[in-house]
């Protein structure tokens, strides 16, 4: 399973590199997961919300390109909704290009992950309409206005899209990735590792 997480400039740290770690892990026991920090564009170097530099590993899949390098699920993480900030997950919303090509990719069977904020960059990509989601309480409003039906849970899986609620759900995202596409065992076991016990239920059913 290909699992491509896209970061841009001012990406809430937490929200990308957490998910990443959880997903090695359990690729380390035994998940057949391929796991890539990307970029929107071929981008040398990505500085996070509070100043983190990844150098990323490639760029996001985009119709066109090989299809066997296509990827599964994508995680988008958030960072800078709430905070005045030249960079981040709303000025991502503001240029366009990144939803533009997030609603390509789910288009064409991707699975899309939002984490956080994240949640707010699928809204933007018209993705949301009618359909439960969460995200951080900060935004909920906004969540709501975008046409979303606004559930308090951790994890809301409708299938096709998940989305996690505040920034350190983006492990709780990751774990259930780890239970729904590897096994509960791989999910249990990366816990250990990282002891940490999940939060909250996974709100589980079909869209809306």
């Amino acid at each position: 399973m290909r699992i491509q997480i896209v970061v841009f400039d001012g990406f809430d740290e937490l929200d990308a590199i957490a998910p990443y770690e959880a997903l090695r892990r359990a690729q380390e026991l035994g998940a057949d997961f391929t796991i890539q920090l990307v970029t929107l564009d071929e981008q040398p170097e990505v500085t996070a919300f509070y100043g983190l530099r990844i150098r990323p590993n490639g760029v996001l899949w985009r119709r066109g390109d090989d299809a066997s390098a296509r990827p599964d699920i994508v995680i988008v993480p958030g960072g800078g909704w709430n905070h005045p900030s030249p960079t981040g997950a709303r000025i991502e919303a503001q240029r366009g290009a990144l939803p533009a090509t997030l609603a390509e990719l789910h288009a064409e069977g991707v699975i899309l992950a939002g984490v956080c904020t994240g949640g707010m960059l699928l809204a933007a990509a018209g993705l949301l309409s009618e359909r439960t989601a969460t995200t951080h309480h900060l935004a909920h409003d906004e969540l709501r206005a975008s046409g979303a039906a606004l559930t308090h849970a951790r994890v809301i899986d409708t299938g096709d899209i998940i989305t996690a609620s505040g920034v350190t759900s983006g492990l709780d995202l990751a774990l259930w990735l780890i239970e729904r596409f590897a096994s509960p065992q791989i999910a249990t076991g990366v816990e250990d590792r990282l002891e940490y016990e999940r939060r909250g239920t996974v709100w589980r059913h079909g869209k809306g």
